[in-house]
């Protein structure tokens, strides 16, 4: 093999793996996704209707990377992003954490990336502390950017604590998991590592003074590229279904290193009507550029 022959084959390698700026990713939590008839019993199963309209948003969002939360299995997450993403789930979905399962239906965390993004599927990172807990397995995977690795979170945080800290469970909890993903930020800034962590916080970052944000930034340089992001997301009522309800503040986040840069930012907001017409979910994709 000549030089000219070496160089055409290293460079189209090259071409399938390295990105070229910016990269977008985003999070949606899609809200009890799952083909497996089970579901019924947490909520309603999905028609192809359904499906094609969440593909039809898929694809306006236009997103190289996307976290994703609630997703019950590959089949359906599938059906929803197109041949043209890999899946990366969560370990949990794995036979070898079968003890951490629902025997029946389960949310998974997880990635779809464009298939000429270069992956590695890293071990996820368990957010709960207790031993056998069937939730909060965060998904992990460094993608290239520019020929430089960008580890990537997916994660999906305990619910019931949105706003001031109060002395119960549920807040407990989201603490105890927030110091999680501190100490793992805190690890990545320690090997000069680029980040971003994105998914369903259940909580609302952007409040000022915010006590979550305080405990997941403490001693590292993370930014919050949700911070100025307003909450325009529209969801069918619960208490009338041929009704929108729209949320007050912002609860999923995209958290980065401040050596990207970001822009872009924003919440996709699914027409009224067809929040109505058909079952999408009751969270509004997030989404932002980030670049070196």
């Amino acid at each position: 093999m000549n030089i000219l022959q070496k160089w055409v084959i290293t460079t189209c390698l090259f071409s399938s793996t390295a990105l070229s700026a910016p990269l977008s990713i985003s999070s949606w939590n899609i809200e009890w996704l799952s083909t497996n008839e089970a579901v019924n019993k947490m909520s309603e199963l999905r028609k192809e209707k359904d499906f094609n309209q969440l593909s039809y948003h898929f694809k306006q969002l236009n997103s190289d990377v996307m976290a994703f939360q609630e997703v019950d299995n590959i089949e359906a997450i599938k059906r929803v992003v197109g041949p043209d993403f890999r899946i990366v789930m969560s370990d949990r979905a794995s036979n070898r954490y079968k003890a951490n399962q629902f025997s029946d239906v389960n949310q998974y965390t997880g990635f779809a990336v464009r298939q000429n993004i270069n992956v590695v599927n890293k071990p996820d990172l368990k957010l709960e502390t207790r031993s056998g807990s069937k939730l909060r397995f965060a998904s992990y995977i460094v993608a290239e950017l520019h020929d430089k690795p960008v580890h990537l979170l997916s994660v999906h945080l305990k619910a019931g604590c949105s706003g001031a800290y109060k002395r119960n469970n549920n807040c407990e909890r989201l603490k105890q998991q927030a110091k999680v993903l501190n100490d793992w930020i805190v690890e990545r800034e320690k090997k000069q590592q680029s980040y971003a962590v994105l998914g369903d916080f259940n909580h609302n970052l952007s409040y000022r003074g915010d006590w979550l944000w305080f405990v997941l930034s403490e001693n590292n340089r993370a930014q919050l590229a949700t911070r100025s992001t307003s909450a325009d997301c529209k969801v069918r009522s619960n208490r009338n279904k041929n009704r929108t309800h729209q949320f007050r503040s912002l609860i999923d986040h995209i958290v980065v290193s401040d050596d990207l840069s970001t822009s872009s930012t924003k919440q996709y907001v699914f027409p009224s009507q067809d929040v109505l017409d058909y079952f999408l979910s009751d969270h509004c994709p997030v989404s932002t550029q980030i670049e070196r």
